[in-house]
């Protein structure tokens, strides 16, 4: 997991290893038509990730199990995707029950076989829920990681059966208040709940690797600039402004090439949202990281220190009309982008369309776009 694939790449032939470049516009839709469709569980829904939410079962009445089993029939006919449906009194036994419902039907005799692809651990009688908590590895759990998890088994708390029957108030006074919030979610006890609105990124970044290493500064600027425009994008649509911006360029630890890594942060004058504003900084620091004779292989902007476009920092020659000016301008900047795609309207630095450039990935195994565009779209002929 998480390989280099010039390092696996010979299982391709020996073992038949699948490999595909990343096709982010085909993911984002795909889970857009999941989530959809999984919010007919209940009348609340929490989007957890691209892969995963959690769905609030409050009123909802009939089998549960039953009405879970039809909602992945059609996300598996409709979408194309298996899923695992987990229910549970609290989110941490809910992602518990996850676990098992995936894991009973991918590893047959793991768990009862009618707990597969759907498991509701509130409707298991006391005897059978232990056998299942008993079988469970605690670094299953929710939050329980990797340094908990030794710290757990060394004193002899190696099951999730385990974990549950400790007492919270002794949790956490020898661990944490976030280890103890655990032991009472899975009592039943809820302690977290459904987030209806996510708060707002405190951070926003946009990195990549090259398809191709990269010397020269103004392909180097090329790809600040598209990273710059997209961290822009993403901050206006969550209504923030930044402070502060980070960029960094590196060469590739895979290599036997020179090594070189750096970054900087640029201080805004104000905190902003126009592109033109952040690229200006993210280009001056740039140019002040750049060494030349490196072959570098990522680079990336972040955008840090991150308020509500609802506040303004004004100062003595602070010209309310012409930061109007810009918000409408960048409005319509996103607009034209949105309706007649990403790159229609962009920054100069960014480089004319055309031949493909240096930086930009490989993609050569990129499944096609079926479902976001329509070259893409497969056709059936009578």
């Amino acid at each position: 997991m998480g390989a280099p694939w010039f390092q696996i790449s010979h299982l391709a032939e020996e073992a038949g290893l699948v490999a595909l470049s990343a096709n982010f516009a085909l993911y984002g839709d795909l889970s857009d038509r999941m989530m959809s469709l999984a919010a007919g569980l209940g009348p609340q829904q929490e989007i957890h990730s691209i892969d995963e939410s959690f769905i609030d079962l409050s009123g909802v009445r009939g089998d549960l199990v039953a009405r879970s089993h039809k909602i992945r029939s059609r996300i598996l006919q409709w979408v194309g995707i298996p899923c695992g449906i987990g229910i549970g009194a609290t989110k941490t036994l809910a992602k518990l029950a996850n676990h098992v419902a995936k894991t009973a039907e991918r590893k047959p005799g793991s768990y009862p076989a009618h707990l597969a692809q759907v498991c509701d651990l509130s409707a298991l009688c006391e005897s059978e829920l232990e056998a299942v908590l008993a079988t469970t590895p605690v670094n299953e759990v929710w939050g329980v990681g990797r340094q908990i998890t030794k710290q757990l088994t060394a004193a002899g708390v190696a099951t999730v059966l385990d974990l549950i029957r400790l007492d919270p108030v002794m949790v956490k006074n020898r661990w944490s208040v976030v280890l103890e919030r655990t032991v009472r979610e899975l009592q039943g006890m809820p302690c977290i709940d459904l987030d209806h609105s996510p708060a707002p990124k405190q951070e926003i970044a946009c990195t990549r690797s090259f398809g191709h290493p990269v010397t020269d500064l103004s392909a180097l600027a090329e790809a600040v600039t598209e990273f710059a425009s997209r961290a822009a994008v993403k901050l206006r649509k969550q209504g923030s402004l930044a402070a502060l911006v980070m960029v960094f360029i590196r060469t590739s630890p895979f290599r036997k090439d020179p090594q070189y890594s750096r970054s900087t942060t640029v201080p805004m004058r104000r905190p902003t949202s126009d592109t033109a504003a952040i690229l200006e900084a993210a280009l001056a620091g740039l140019r002040v990281i750049y060494q030349p004779s490196f072959n570098y292989a990522k680079a990336g902007v972040m955008l840090l220190d991150l308020q509500s476009d609802q506040i303004q920092q004004g100062e003595l020659d602070w010209d309310d009309d012409s930061s109007k000016e810009r918000g409408r301008l960048m409005s319509s900047l996103d607009s034209l982008n949105q309706r007649f795609g990403r790159g229609t309207v962009k920054m100069a630095s960014a480089g004319l369309q055309g031949e493909r450039r240096v930086w930009s990935m490989k993609q050569e195994r990129r499944t096609p776009a079926y479902t976001t565009c329509l070259a893409d779209m497969p056709t059936a002929k009578a």
